[in-house]
C-alpha cells in the first residue's frame, strides 16, 4: 500500500473513531459542556501540560547528551515542541515528531545512532512511568475497578502493585541482559549500559519521568476540573495510562479518537458520563495544538531549524 493512501487511512480511521465517541457522548452535551468550561481551570491545564513538555525537552537533553548528542537547551526545546505540534497535526500520533527531533539531532552534527537511540529511550522512558504511575493508580482504585471488572478489589490490588514494582524494576537489569544478548544496531545502547553512570543516569530519568507524567495528570485533571468534573487524584493516575497510550497508537491524526474513546472507557467505571470524559480529553489534546503553536511562534518554525542546522555549501 502506498504511502499516502496508509496517511489517508489513518486519518480516516481515527475521524471516523472520534465522530462515534462524540456521537456516543451526544454533540449537543458535549457542546454545552464544552462551552460553559472554566477559563481559570483551562489555563491552569495548559500550563501544566507546558510545564510537563519543558520537562521533557530537559530530560530528553540529558538522555542524548549522555549518549554523546550533545545540543544547546534552547535548541533541543525548540525542536520538541516543534514535534509536538507535529504530532498533534500529523497521522500517526507520536511517530511524525519522534522522526523529526531525530532529524533535527543528527543535522545539528550529532551522530545519527545516537540521535536516533537519544529520541527512543526517552520515548520509552516516558512510557515506562506512565505505565507504572497507571499500574499504583489502578491499586488506589481497586474497589471501583473491581466492581466495574467484576474482580476481587483485594486481588485486583495486588496484582497491580506486583505489576508496577516489577514494572518499575525491569530497566536495572538491561546491563546484564545487554552484555549477554547486545550487539549490532544495539551496539550504542550496550556501550552507555556498561558505563559506571548507567544507575544514576536511570535515577534521574525515572524521577524527571515521573515529573512529566504527574504534571501531564494534573494537566488532564484540570481540563476536567473545567467541565466541573472531580475526581481524587487516584483515578486520574490511573486513567492517564489508557488515555495516553491509546492516543500514542500510530492509528490516527494527534491521537484524535482514540485518545476520547479510552478516557470513556477509563472514567465510567468512577461514574463520569460520557461527555465530560469526550470533553476532557478533547481539552487535553487541544492543548497539544495550542503548545505546537506556542513553540513555533517562540522558538520558530521547523524549516527555520532547518536552515540553522544545514552547513553553508
Amino acid at each position: 500500500m502506498k504511502r499516502p493512501l496508509k496517511v489517508f487511512l489513518r486519518a480516516l480511521v481515527g475521524l471516523a473513531l472520534l465522530a462515534g465517541v462524540v456521537w456516543l457522548a451526544r454533540p449537543a452535551r458535549l457542546l454545552d459542556q464544552l462551552r460553559h468550561a472554566q477559563a481559570s481551570w483551562l489555563l491552569a491545564g495548559l500550563l501544566a501540560a507546558i510545564a510537563s513538555n519543558l520537562v521533557s525537552a530537559l530530560r530528553w537533553r540529558a538522555l542524548a547528551r549522555w549518549l554523546g548528542a550533545d545540543a544547546p537547551a534552547r535548541d533541543v526545546c525548540r525542536w520538541y515542541f516543534q514535534g509536538i505540534g507535529l504530532n498533534a497535526l500529523l497521522p500517526g500520533a507520536v511517530v511524525g515528531g519522534d522522526v523529526y527531533r531525530a532529524v533535527a539531532l543528527r543535522r545539528a552534527g550529532c551522530d545519527t545512532l545516537a540521535a536516533s537511540w537519544s529520541v527512543a529511550l526517552d520515548r520509552l522512558s516516558g512510557l515506562w512511568m506512565l505505565c507504572a504511575i497507571g499500574g499504583l493508580g489502578a491499586a488506589a482504585c481497586a474497589p471501583a475497578l473491581g466492581a466495574a471488572l467484576r474482580l476481587p478489589a483485594a486481588a485486583l490490588a495486588a496484582l497491580a502493585l506486583a505489576g508496577a514494582a516489577l514494572w518499575l524494576a525491569w530497566p536495572w537489569g538491561l546491563p546484564a541482559l545487554l552484555a549477554r544478548w547486545g550487539g549490532g544496531w544495539l551496539g550504542p545502547l550496550k556501550t552507555a549500559a556498561a558505563r559506571p553512570d548507567f544507575n544514576a543516569q536511570l535515577g534521574w530519568q525515572a524521577l524527571a519521568s515521573a515529573v512529566v507524567q504527574l504534571l501531564s495528570a494534573a494537566a488532564l485533571a484540570a481540563g476536567a476540573l473545567a467541565l466541573d468534573v472531580r475526581q481524587p487524584p487516584q483515578v486520574w493516575a490511573f486513567a492517564i495510562a489508557p488515555v495516553f497510550l491509546m492516543a500514542a497508537l500510530p492509528v490516527s491524526v494527534g491521537g484524535w479518537g482514540t485518545r476520547e474513546a479510552a478516557a470513556v472507557a477509563a472514567l465510567a467505571p468512577f461514574g463520569v458520563a460520557a461527555p465530560a470524559a469526550v470533553g476532557a480529553a478533547m481539552i487535553y489534546g487541544l492543548y497539544g495544538i495550542a503548545q505546537g503553536a506556542l513553540g513555533a511562534l517562540a522558538f520558530g518554525l521547523p524549516r527555520r531549524a532547518r536552515e540553522e542546522t544545514t552547513p553553508e555549501p
